[in-house]
């Protein structure tokens, strides 16, 4: 299995045209496709910065000549869960002709998409890598192939990758920010190599206060972690 990191600039989405246009980000949570009638039904959920860029941002997603049906399903001041049902785009396609299935949740910002897509070797990927540059722009930002035996545990033990995912997505951006730097500066090394002084400094802050944020992000993460080794 072939798995890759897309970023992709689609000239034909809706999600696409609307975070170009306005500053919103999507992130799909739930996608379904209709074969029959070339129709993809996803439940995303919007994101921008004040109401108002919110308010605009769904407006011009309703109007776009791509898309069929929306339906607002929750929001909380500058968040909502919106239902979409969306023509099928040239990119999506290109995917779907070359056996390629999604591997995780699109995420869409600044007119730009990363998509996470599997295909089952390496000649059906290089295929359709070739038919999407025809129409759409790209880079491969990740690639990696999985032997038989990874397949196989991701797939025997689904309960614990959802743990580590909602692990991952459960980090505020400064959470995250500050744990990719103690990372990177060895922080969690023997011998230690950064320090709270170092991981602090990078930030502008209190070591106080690096700490504190180093702390929440190790404990939402390791308590993921133990919750997915009892699952397997």
């Amino acid at each position: 299995m072939i798995t890759l990191g897309l970023d992709v600039r689609q000239y034909d989405c809706p999600f696409i045209d609307t975070t170009d246009d306005h500053p919103l980000t999507f992130s799909a949570l739930q996608w379904s496709f209709d074969e029959r009638r070339e129709l993809l039904e996803t439940r995303i959920m919007a994101r921008a910065s004040e109401r108002e860029a919110l308010d605009q941002g769904l407006s011009a997603l309703r109007d776009h000549k791509m898309v069929k049906e929306t339906s607002l399903h929750y929001r909380r001041g500058d968040n909502a869960l919106v239902r979409t049902l969306i023509q099928e785009t040239n990119a999506m396609g290109v995917i779907r002709d070359h056996g390629g299935y999604l591997t995780g949740p699109p995420e869409m910002a600044d007119g730009r998409e990363l998509w996470r897509v599997g295909f089952d070797n390496e000649e059906r990927s290089s295929r359709a890598l070739s038919d999407l540059d025809r129409e759409n722009e790209f880079e491969v930002q990740s690639r990696e192939q999985l032997d038989s035996e990874a397949m196989f545990s991701l797939f025997q033990h689904p309960e614990a990758v959802a743990k580590l995912l909602t692990a991952c997505e459960s980090l505020s951006d400064t959470e995250q920010s500050t744990l990719e730097t103690a990372v990177e500066q060895g922080y969690f090394e023997q011998p230690r190599g950064g320090t709270l002084s170092t991981v602090s400094a990078e930030f502008g802050v209190s070591k106080s206060a690096a700490s504190r944020n180093l702390r929440r992000g190790q404990q939402k993460v390791l308590s993921r972690v133990v919750e997915a080794i009892e699952e397997m």
